[in-house]
């Protein structure tokens, strides 16, 4: 059951990648050049990045973690009442604490 299943992935993937092929309007994505102001890219794609990027990654996600949480949090504060907006805030204080910290080590800085 499984190997059948396995051929039927690989014909349906390769249906896929052949009728794209054939309805491709331009050259291949390899000789495109990107579409950034008409201008060559000064790196390859899949170059290395400073390390001070992966810090402000960090405080990115943390900030859209914190909205992920604060959606259920609006749809149900009125319910709960005063215990949710003390836990939120709670979590609040503890994020504050991560920029701050994040802040003081200097991973906020650009130059």
């Amino acid at each position: 059951m499984a190997l059948l299943v396995l051929v039927v992935v690989v014909v349906v993937v390769s249906g896929v990648y052949g009728v794209a092929s054939l309805v491709q309007i331009g050259p291949g994505s390899i000789r495109v050049r990107p579409f950034l102001a008409g201008h060559a890219p000064s790196e390859h794609a899949f170059s290395r990045f400073h390390v001070r990027w992966y810090a402000l990654t960090m405080i990115y996600l943390a900030f859209e973690m914190e909205m992920l949480f604060m959606y259920p949090w609006a749809l149900v504060v009125s319910s709960v009442g005063t215990s949710a907006v003390v836990e939120m805030f709670v979590f609040l204080g503890i994020l504050l604490a991560g920029v701050a910290y994040a802040w003081r080590e200097g991973a906020l800085r650009w130059a």
